[in-house]
C-alpha cells in the first residue's frame, strides 16, 4: 500500500508541478483556488489558516499543471507546529518542478521574505517572484522593493481579482511545454492488434474509491492517513484541530485505486465560534457528501460519544457506507468491555444500520490498518449490491407470509411488488395498496429482513412505497 507519486497521479493528465510558497496571509490559497477553478483551500483574513499541503489540477489559459498550496513559511526549526508546517512546505518545494513565491506588496518586503528568498535561490528550481495584492497603486512600492530579493523581476499580481496571470503564464508556458515533451518522449506508443482490444482498454473502472476519514478533533485521523499511505504526508501532533482543509490524496491499496480524504475534526456545533473552524466543518461535511465510504475514527479511551453518533447519523442520512475505526487501541486495558460498550451504544442509537463494521487499530503503531481496508472494501461492495427483481419478489412473498402487514380499520394492506430502484445505497420501491397507512414498524421489519436475508450489514437501506398497480397484473 502506497501513495501514488505525483507522476503517477498525473500520468493521464499533467506532470508539471508548481508550488506556491510565502509568508502567512500573502494570498497563496486565494491564488490556488483561482488556478484550480474552485474554492478548494480555505481562505480567511487571519494568518496561518493553511497548514497541510493541498494540491489540485491547475489551469491557466491553455496550460494544465499540478499546483500545490503550502502553509505560510515561519523561521522555526524546533518541534513546534509551525516547524512541522515548514517541513511540509520544504517537501512541496522538493517535489515541485517550479516555485512561485508570493509576497504581500502592501506590507512590503520583510526580513522573513528575504530569508526564504535566499533559501529558494539555493534550491536550483525555477523561481518566479510575485508581489500579490497589487490592485490599484497601493502595492507598487512593495513590488519595487521586491527587486532586492534577487529572484529576478517581480510580477504584479492580484490573486483575488485575477490580475497579472498573463505574466504567470509567460513564466510557466516554456517550462510546461518542455515537461510535456519529455514525458511524451519517455512514453512508449501503445499498439492494439484489433479494435476489440482497444475497446477493452477503454472499459477500465470509472474512478477511484472515494474514502473520507472523519471524526472529532484529536482522535488520530491524520495519523491514520499517514499510516495507511506509509509516509508523513499530513501534519500530526498533540495539538487538537491541526487539520483545517479537507486534504485529498490519490492512493493505491492492493492494486485498487482510492482517493483518500483527511478532514478537520467536527465538534458540536454549539461550541464552534471561530469562523475558520466553521469553514473547516463545512469542508468536512462536503467531503462526506462526495464520499462513497466514510471511516469514522473514535478515541478508544473515550469510546462512542454523543458527537460521534451525530457524525455517524450524518453519514447514514447522506446514504454513505460507514465503517467505525476505534483508534489508540493499544492504550486500552479492558478491551472486551470497551468494544462491547461501543457495540451496544451503536446498536441502541443507530438500529437502522445494524451490522456497521467495527475495526480496532493503532494508527501510531500501524496495527490494524489492513483489517480496516478489508472492512472498507467489504462495505463498498455491500453499498453497491444489486438484487434481481425475481429474487426480491419471492422474498417478499415469504416475509409477508411469515408476518402479514396489519389491517387498520379492517382494511387489508397489500404489498404487491418490489424492485431495486438503484444501489449506492441499496434503494427499493414497493408497490402498496395503501402506502400512507403502512406503519413505520412494519417498514423496519422489512428493512431488517432485507438486511439479514440478503447479507446487507451496516449499509443504509432506503424503502419507498408507491401506490401503483402490479405491472404483471395488466392483461
Amino acid at each position: 500500500m502506497r501513495e501514488l507519486s505525483p507522476r503517477e497521479q498525473n500520468r493521464d493528465r499533467t506532470t508539471f508541478t508548481l508550488a506556491l510558497v510565502g509568508r502567512p496571509n500573502v494570498g497563496k490559497s486565494t491564488l490556488f483556488n483561482r488556478l484550480v477553478g474552485r474554492r478548494k483551500a480555505l481562505v480567511d483574513d487571519q494568518p496561518g489558516v493553511t497548514r497541510d499541503r493541498q494540491d489540485g489540477e491547475g489551469r491557466l489559459f491553455d496550460l494544465s499543471f499540478r499546483v500545490i498550496d503550502t502553509a505560510g513559511l515561519e523561521d522555526v526549526t524546533d518541534d513546534s507546529l509551525e516547524a512541522r508546517m515548514r517541513r511540509q512546505t520544504e517537501r512541496a518545494v522538493e517535489e515541485a518542478d517550479a516555485v512561485l513565491m508570493l509576497i504581500d506588496a502592501r506590507a512590503g518586503v520583510t526580513p522573513l521574505d528575504a530569508h526564504f528568498a535566499d533559501q529558494l535561490r539555493r534550491s536550483q528550481k525555477p523561481v518566479l517572484l510575485a508581489a500579490n495584492k497589487c490592485e490599484g497603486k497601493a502595492g507598487e512600492a512593495g513590488r519595487l522593493e521586491a527587486y532586492a530579493l534577487g529572484l529576478g523581476d517581480p510580477i504584479a499580481l492580484s490573486a483575488e481579482h485575477g490580475l497579472g496571470l498573463d505574466e504567470l503564464y509567460d513564466f510557466l508556458q516554456p517550462l510546461v511545454q518542455v515537461e510535456e515533451q519529455e514525458t511524451f518522449d519517455r512514453e512508449e506508443p501503445t499498439e492494439f492488434s484489433t479494435s476489440e482490444e482497444a475497446e477493452e482498454v477503454e472499459e477500465e473502472p470509472k474512478g477511484p474509491l472515494q474514502l473520507a476519514i472523519v471524526g472529532r478533533p484529536n482522535v488520530g485521523k491524520s495519523t491514520l492517513v499517514n499510516s495507511l499511505i506509509g509516509q508523513d504526508r499530513l501534519l500530526t501532533g498533540p495539538e487538537a484541530g491541526i487539520t483545517r482543509d479537507a486534504i485529498a490524496i490519490d492512493w493505491e491499496f492492493a492494486g485498487r485505486p482510492l482517493r483518500l480524504v483527511d478532514t478537520a475534526g467536527l465538534r458540536r456545533q454549539a461550541r464552534v465560534e471561530d469562523r475558520v473552524e466553521r469553514l473547516s466543518a463545512a469542508d468536512t461535511k462536503n467531503a462526506i457528501d462526495f464520499a462513497q465510504v466514510v471511516v469514522l475514527v473514535l478515541d478508544a479511551e473515550l469510546g462512542l460519544e454523543r458527537q460521534d453518533l451525530t457524525i455517524a447519523r450524518k453519514v447514514v442520512e447522506e446514504g454513505r457506507a460507514l465503517v467505525i475505526a476505534i483508534n489508540k487501541w493499544d492504550l486500552v486495558e479492558n478491551r472486551a468491555m470497551a468494544l462491547k460498550a461501543v457495540e451496544d451504544r451503536l446498536l441502541r442509537s443507530l438500529p437502522q444500520t445494524r451490522g456497521i463494521p467495527i475495526v480496532t487499530l493503532s494508527a501510531l503503531q500501524g496495527r490494524g490498518t489492513e483489517r480496516l481496508m478489508k472492512a472498507v472494501f467489504r462495505a463498498y461492495e455491500v453499498w453497491n449490491k444489486r438484487l434481481s427483481t425475481g429474487m426480491l419478489n419471492r422474498w417478499l412473498q415469504q416475509v409477508i407470509a411469515a408476518h402479514p402487514p396489519p389491517a387498520p380499520g379492517g382494511r387489508r394492506i397489500r404489498l404487491k411488488y418490489i424492485t431495486q430502484a438503484r444501489s449506492r445505497p441499496p434503494t427499493f420501491a414497493i408497490s402498496c395498496s395503501h402506502p400512507d397507512e403502512l406503519p413505520s414498524a412494519y417498514l423496519r421489519y422489512l428493512e431488517n429482513a432485507l438486511r439479514e436475508d440478503f447479507d446487507l450489514p451496516g449499509t443504509p437501506i432506503r424503502l419507498h412505497l408507491k401506490k401503483s398497480d402490479n405491472p404483471y397484473a395488466r392483461g
